[in-house]
């Protein structure tokens, strides 16, 4: 693989981060940045004058990662040339589908060539989508490959997220990535580190990622009694207290992140499903557990692979962000730590992370995790 990474800071230019890449052919271009930036109408077109034959995606962050660095209000470019291995892209919109994720994960995987295929990475739009409802319709016709991936960010104001393939980012786009090649090598992980807390509860009434009740008792109002004072700054103080949500057909308990609030229903909208009959817990952060969750991640991530990582697609949470504030580079400095410093490091925090959980090829959309794809050819 070749590499080229751009950065483009709140009013600056372009300023590419190593001079001694050469030029690259048709390559695989990865535009994350803050949605303010990418809402400029300039914005395909610089990319394009950048990278003329490049296949460009983008997608709105609630920051940045290139390097071993976190970035808020810019713009980050890697473009990747793959030497031995191709990849092909697909988009569907979820305004054009009704917003129903799992028509949309259906209508991409038809598109998707079968022969060859070893990999699916997925930007979508993080606003409104249900991500277990996109996986749900993604899985339905795919045989043992894995899909890791995101949903867009909007820094922590939760208006709106964007993403395209070749044109200027806009609302409501999931964009897939296939990869194939036989020399290809791609690995994955995710980890979190948060801390269970306070009583278990059951849901006791739920619709797809809408949670109304827990225990018979209105879920909001218990919610808000546990948050306290952190109540009035609902829905980002949620960000510091997601659920852990353990559903009786599934092995492992799944993080849940509040994206909103309806008072007048008074229930919680969450990223993903919570099924009727699940066990809930509350959750809290320790920033130290949540830099070695970061570190168990990379370490599962290498575990069985044969070659050391070209390409490391990290996708961080918001909520994992806000919490470590000013420390926040120290997950990714122990990411890189671990899977070596050969490795081209590009990502972004998100309202979602898609990834199997080790040992496993069914992807699960999960909260406040590091999720990591690293990639060889």
């Amino acid at each position: 693989m070749k590499f080229q990474q751009f950065e483009k800071k709140k009013n600056q230019t372009w300023t590419i981060k190593d001079h001694t890449q050469p030029k690259l052919k048709k390559p695989l271009v990865l535009v994350f940045g803050n949605r303010y930036a990418l809402e400029k109408e300039s914005i395909y077109q610089e990319v394009k004058d950048l990278f003329p034959d490049g296949e460009i995606i983008f997608g709105s962050t609630a920051g940045e990662i290139i390097g071993g660095n976190v970035l808020d209000e810019s713009i980050t470019l890697t473009a990747i040339e793959f030497e031995k291995s191709t990849y092909s892209i697909f988009r569907e919109n979820s305004l054009d589908n009704n917003k129903d994720a799992i028509q949309i994960g259906r209508k991409l995987i038809k598109k998707v060539p079968k022969q060859g295929l070893k990999h699916i990475f997925i930007v979508s739009e993080g606003s409104f989508i249900n991500g277990s409802a996109l996986i749900e319709g993604l899985e339905t016709m795919h045989d043992e490959i894995a899909i890791t991936g995101g949903l867009c960010g909007d820094d922590s104001r939760f208006e709106k997220t964007l993403a395209s393939y070749n044109e200027n980012p806009k609302e409501g786009e999931v964009v897939l990535i296939a990869f194939y090649g036989e020399s290809l090598e791609i690995s994955f992980a995710q980890y979190g580190g948060w801390t269970p807390f306070g009583p278990e509860r059951i849901i006791t009434k739920s619709e797809q990622n809408i949670l109304y009740e827990l225990d018979n008792q209105p879920a909001l109002d218990l919610y808000k009694k546990y948050l306290g004072d952190k109540a009035a700054e609902l829905p980002q103080s949620a960000l510091l207290y997601p659920l852990s949500v353990k559903s009786k057909d599934k092995k492992e308990s799944i993080v849940r992140t509040i994206l909103t609030i309806n008072e007048e229903a008074n229930a919680m909208i969450l990223a993903g499903d919570v099924p009727e009959g699940s066990v809930v817990q509350l959750m809290m952060a320790n920033i130290d557990h949540i830099v070695d969750g970061a570190l168990r991640a990379a370490e599962i991530g290498m575990e069985n692979r044969k070659n050391k990582p070209e390409l490391a697609l990290l996708v961080s949470c918001i909520g994992r962000k806000l919490v470590m504030d000013q420390r926040v580079e120290e997950e990714i400095e122990e990411v890189m730590e671990h899977i070596g410093s050969q490795s081209t490091i590009a990502g972004f925090y998100s309202y979602g992370e898609l990834a199997p959980f080790s040992g496993n090829v069914n992807c699960e959309l999960h909260n406040q995790t590091m999720t990591l794809t690293l990639f060889s050819e």
